[in-house]
């Protein structure tokens, strides 16, 4: 069996296109493989992602870096110039404390990584600049995903900032405004009848017939996935080269949570931070929780779901990291946790009113289950905790719609206003 590719034959990459990645490496069963455009093993047809060859790189090095993920391009599989390529240089977006969400939730140390600043709003901008990068290494004449919403958006923006051509397949039901999200970018948004599962089989029959196509989570999935372990780089540099005691993280395929564990593996190994021990906790919506039902109870098979829950984003029922996350939240000591769709819709507007910060229904998901946590004993308040929030509010304004109103509508004089009782 040949481990499928974007185009029917091989590509060989250019010397350092990949920097200092050396090849590919089946996580099942450790089979190598060359860089190329491969995703599953030709042994077992597991997983592959990225090996490397770290030189020694030092903090210095890295803080003398561009305000951006390219700070860490020594750590991903890009290349030393990729500065230079049209890119949306996303990333080195804000940690911020949160000490009124922490005060609310009984937390002494809380902090808020917000990728809601990226350049399209959500974190999926990390992701896509480095499968861009493979995929122009490639030449692929197709830049494409499936996607739950904020995929696409970043995928159709990127395209366009490099000139290529975009084609981006989302789920019919998909939010409003997601869905103009990135038809302002791109004339090639195709609506799928069905659910994010339905539409990522047809984009994997999709790359298995047509030529030169760069699906970013199908058969660039090894250098896509890479750009979430941006994620954990920044947490550690803006702490202050130190891990967190505990972090929690939304899952939909599980590759954001895989892989901000393998950057903080990567850091302890370089000696970049201290080796300690961290919780890690992953948190998902009950109308699509397959790996928080495995968690709860006791297996290590996930069994694939049909996602019923206002977190689109996260609504993936078949999760291809899924058995992956268990392992590490379990190897580390934390848990994973779901919650309500209206739980998600109180811990957005919880969020906003002690923090500032309007999340998405996936941020919301994340933030309930950091609540859920610390009131079932699962989550130590008395550690230093840091929660993702992945994607802005704009992008899901219908989840909160019924939630908040004016507090009241008043002809302008002051007399109107102080009957509001307000003041």
């Amino acid at each position: 069996m040949s481990a499928p590719t974007v185009e029917k034959t091989s590509t060989t990459p250019r010397e350092g296109a990949f920097g200092n990645a050396t090849g590919l490496l089946c996580r099942e069963c450790s089979h190598q493989v060359e860089l190329g455009p491969f995703y599953a093993c030709p042994e077992c047809f597991g997983p592959l992602e990225i090996a490397y060859d770290f030189p020694a790189v030092t903090r210095e090095q890295i803080e003398a870096g561009p305000a951006n993920i390219w700070r860490y391009k020594a750590l991903l599989p890009v290349p030393g110039d990729i500065e230079q390529s049209p890119n949306m240089e996303p990333g080195f977006t804000r940690l911020l404390r949160a000490d009124n969400l922490g005060r609310e939730l009984g937390i002494d140390n809380l902090w808020v990584k917000d990728d809601s600043t990226n350049p399209t709003n959500s974190f999926k901008d990390r992701v896509v600049a480095c499968a861009l990068s493979a995929a122009v290494e490639f030449k692929a004449k197709v830049f494409a995903c499936p996607s739950t919403g904020n995929l696409a958006n970043a995928v159709a923006a990127a395209g366009a900032r490099a000139g290529i051509k975009t084609v981006v397949f989302i789920p019919s039901n998909l939010e409003k405004p997601k869905q103009i999200n990135s038809a302002v970018y791109t004339d090639s948004l195709v609506a799928v009848n069905g659910n994010y599962d339905d539409v990522n089989k047809l984009a994997s029959e999709i790359a298995g017939e047509e030529e030169g196509w760069a699906f970013v989570n199908v058969n660039v999935r090894p250098y896509y996935a890479e750009g979430s372990k941006t994620l954990g780089y920044e947490i550690a540099e803006q702490l202050g080269w130190r891990l967190p005691d505990q972090i929690v993280i939304p899952v939909a395929s599980g590759s954001q949570l895989t892989k901000v564990h393998k950057a903080f593996q990567e850091l302890i190994k370089l000696g970049l931070v201290e080796d300690k021990p961290y919780k890690v906790y992953g948190a998902q919506a009950t109308g699509c929780s397959p790996v928080s039902i495995a968690y709860k109870a006791g297996v290590d098979a996930i069994r694939p779901v049909k996602p019923d829950t206002i977190a689109k984003s996260l609504a993936i029922g078949n999760p291809a990291d899924g058995i992956y996350v268990l392992d590490i939240c379990r190897q580390t000591g934390g848990a994973v946790e779901d919650v309500s769709d209206e739980e998600v819709r109180d811990a957005i507007v919880l969020l906003a009113r002690t923090e500032g910060i309007f999340t998405e229904t996936a941020g919301g998901t994340t933030v309930g289950c950091l609540k859920k946590l610390v009131e079932s004993g699962q989550l130590d308040t008395s550690l230093e905790t840091v929660v993702i929030n992945t994607g802005h509010g704009l992008k899901t304004l219908d989840a909160v719609a019924d939630q908040v109103s004016v507090a009241a509508t008043i002809d302008p004089s002051y007399a109107a206003f102080a009957a509001t009782g307000i003041a």
